[in-house]
């Protein structure tokens, strides 16, 4: 039988677990947005550093995010020791936004680079034939427009992002998912605190969902 009250008194560890989601959400969203925009600009390059950059984005994007996160908090404190001899012992938290920031930057710096793409090159020819710095009509020019053609696909990856931290439990990230376990555990009821933690997705990602679909709009013109 279906019943509420037998997970009521964990209504607050719920919430504290929203809290760590909605940070590491956060975090990789803002820290994959600047990662994202310098790996899709050097990335273009044909350089050392611009085959370096892709060679990251295309381990990061070919590879599944909780091998990822288990490289990195179990995989490298390990690599670390043999190489320099350092204990390098990273928190869950570290790990995990360690990796959502380079994940969620591969992807999106592939989304900004199709989005330059996109662009009619005779504006670059243009501007050029004016004078105009390459770093201007870059910054002033095609990025806003590569941003605007390309925004329901970041909006899209930030949702992608906010659900994928759920996968922060495997490495011990007391998250939604893993306090979800843990009540779980002790309660033995499987239904109720995960339609809770179901439904607290929904909301998290239909808020960002709007959010982007009203940015979308401010910036439409004909």
């Amino acid at each position: 039988m279906i019943d509420f009250t037998k997970i009521y008194d964990y209504i607050p560890f719920i919430i504290q677990g929203v809290v760590i989601t909605i940070q590491l959400a956060l975090v990789g969203a803002m820290g994959g947005s600047i990662l994202g925009f310098v790996f899709g600009l050097t990335s273009r390059k044909k350089s050392i550093l611009g085959y370096t950059v892709r060679a990251i984005i295309d381990f990061f994007r070919g590879t599944p995010i909780a091998f990822q996160l288990a490289f990195f908090h179990y995989g490298m404190p390990q690599l670390v020791k043999a190489f320099f001899g350092i204990s390098f012992v990273p928190t869950a938290m570290f790990s995990a936004s360690v990796i959502f920031i380079i994940n969620s930057s591969s992807y999106l710096a592939e989304i900004l680079r199709a989005g330059i793409e996109s662009i009619d090159k005779g504006q670059i020819e243009a501007a050029k034939a004016l004078g105009v710095k390459s770093s201007d009509y870059m910054m002033h020019i095609i990025i806003p427009q590569a941003i605007r053609n390309v925004l329901p696909a970041i909006v899209n990856e930030f949702i992608t992002l906010t659900k994928e931290t759920s996968i922060a439990s495997l490495i011990g990230v007391s998250e939604l998912m893993r306090r979800a376990t843990i009540i779980t555990g002790t309660t033995f009821r499987y239904f109720e605190p995960l339609l809770i933690v179901g439904i607290t997705y929904y909301i998290l990602n239909k808020m960002l969902s709007n959010v982007g679909k009203y940015v979308e709009k401010r910036l439409k013109y004909d």
